[in-house]
């Protein structure tokens, strides 16, 4: 296990499209930054609370005008994550700040490139079966 400290910051990702005549509005939940901080809980929960009444997503962001701040409602919930509504003009949006200790990291890993020989024997055999899903160990 490690001893290593991050604030991370998710936030309503949102897109418009135009459907015949019609508007969609997308939303997509997305981890936006990954902050390693240097200290214990107590100062990630410090960092996470700034970052909580201070960041300002970007769907507001992108249309904010130098000086503007938007209406903010921030929330803490008693396992300590924030979640936070803002409002500016017409648009609204929410993110969550949590704290998080690093518990495991693995680098990713790539399967060698198969021969000209696999390739041939996978295209006549056809795929190869999938393997099966994780379940818990009892």
């Amino acid at each position: 296990m490690t001893d290593e400290w991050y604030v991370l910051i998710e936030e309503d990702t949102r897109v418009t499209e135009r459907v015949e005549g019609g508007e969609l509005k997308l939303h997509r939940w997305t981890l936006v930054g990954t902050h390693h901080i240097e200290g214990d809980a107590a100062h990630a929960a410090a960092v996470a609370e700034d970052a909580a009444l201070h960041y300002v997503p970007q769907v507001l962001a992108r249309h904010a005008r130098p000086g503007d701040e938007p209406a903010r409602h921030a929330f803490v919930t008693p396992d300590g994550a924030w979640v936070v509504l803002l409002r500016q003009r017409h648009r609204e949006c929410h993110m969550r700040v949590t704290t998080a200790r690093l518990m495991h990291a693995r680098e990713e890993k790539e399967a060698p490139p198969k021969t000209l020989k696999e390739k041939f024997r996978s295209a006549w055999e056809g795929p190869s079966a999938p393997e099966k899903p994780w379940t818990p160990a009892v």
